[in-house]
């Protein structure tokens, strides 16, 4: 017979248990399978996916060619007047949104590679005008570059989103060689910034007229950032690779210190201890989830819309380039109930971007030489 104590432990993992089954019992009257439709393909690795309007689609391929996409699947020849992108490694065409008046202005942000002296490249930022004729851009205005370029093909970051103040983040990978200066504030490296969308420094960003910061900053310690969104409650959150194992999703708030590489959960590639080898240090935010073993993940979306049923409305989706799937994620909060990889018919490739578009399904992109977007629907 238990004891009081064995007893009271027990009851209360019976509550925890039945506490989990009632937060997720709309999970069972959803869809538990998808299958991917072919919207388009022939893509040479795409990179971002964003929304024209209900018929169109404009995607980047990251050797430095953006494609206007038709319902029907046709994909137009690259548009005009993109400036030199270096297309090296993990460098190209990266990330692309739309201004949220873009049905009246046709304003649009991507960020990319940019070359610089002695083979060096960065990050940059630009916003264009999308042509009336939808075949090339106008106003081509580069509205930050990341400081320093450095010699290198890996770790760009490269996600944008819009927060509902109308404020740009941008995530900036630490260049895998400048990984320590992911701690110092004298640089853009291992980092996400925040800007108005004219390219100016907002005046309560963090670390404004603190010396030797660089304004832009918005957090750090971060290492290769390559998802990003918007939550229902308007916070940003945002998922990074780390580097075998460790993969984290957090949720960024001004100025916190995310960690790398003082605090990881991954080890070095082949095995061994990053730094000191801890996963904890005070003053360090901790992820509010990782991955270990890596799913290496890209793309980040918050489901708004009914058509997967009203219980999956709210919930995460973030795509897998290892093993080519997505993961739904359910969160109360901060506090993860569940990540689900989801099953999903016809998808073969890895999955580099996953967005919601205006209809409410989930489109996602493949990285692949031969790449595809696909429509998600549930499974019949």
């Amino acid at each position: 017979m238990p004891t009081l104590p064995q007893f009271s432990a027990r009851l209360a993992l019976l509550g925890c248990t039945l506490l989990a089954t009632l937060c997720l019992p709309s999970l069972a009257n959803s869809p538990r399978a998808l299958q991917a439709q072919t919207v388009a393909q022939g893509f040479e690795n795409p990179w971002a996916v964003a929304f024209v309007d209900g018929q169109r689609f404009l995607v980047t391929e990251r050797p430095g060619r953006l494609r206007l996409v038709h319902a029907d699947g046709r994909i137009d020849p690259p548009l005009g007047g993109l400036p030199r992108v270096d297309a090296v490694g993990q460098g190209g065409l990266l990330d692309l949104i739309t201004d949220p008046d873009f049905a009246r202005n046709r304003q649009l942000y991507f960020c990319y590679t940019e070359p610089g002296e002695g083979g060096a490249n960065g990050t940059a930022l630009a916003r264009a005008r999308l042509a009336a004729d939808l075949r090339s851009l106008e106003e081509v205005q580069v509205l930050f570059r990341q400081q320093p370029k450095m010699a290198g093909r890996h770790h760009y970051g490269c996600r944008i989103v819009i927060d509902r103040k109308g404020d740009l983040y941008v995530t900036l990978g630490e260049r895998f060689s400048g990984m320590q200066l992911a701690q110092t504030l004298d640089n853009h490296l291992g980092k996400i910034i925040r800007l108005h969308r004219d390219g100016r420094v907002p005046a309560d960003n963090p670390f404004v007229g603190r010396a030797s910061a660089r304004a832009e900053i918005w957090s750090l310690g971060h290492r290769n950032p390559q998802g990003a969104t918007i939550g229902p409650d308007g916070s940003l959150w945002v998922h990074e690779h780390g580097p075998q194992g460790g993969d984290e999703i957090n949720r960024i708030e001004a100025g916190r210190n995310y960690g790398w590489p003082v605090i990881t959960y991954g080890e070095q590639y082949g095995g061994g201890k990053i730094g000191a080898g801890l996963t904890q240090r005070e003053g360090l935010e901790q992820p509010l989830h990782h991955w270990t073993p890596s799913i290496a993940p890209s793309g980040m979306a918050f489901i708004a819309s009914d058509r997967y049923g009203p219980q999956w409305r709210g919930q995460m989706v973030v795509g897998s380039l290892k093993f080519n799937r997505i993961h739904r994620l359910v969160w109360d909060g901060n506090r993860l109930l569940a990540d689900e990889p989801m099953q999903v018919a016809g998808l073969n490739q890895r999955v580099r971007d996953v967005r919601e578009g205006p209809d409410g399904w989930l489109y996602v992109l493949t990285d692949a030489s031969n790449g595809q977007l696909l429509r998600l629907i549930p499974q019949r």
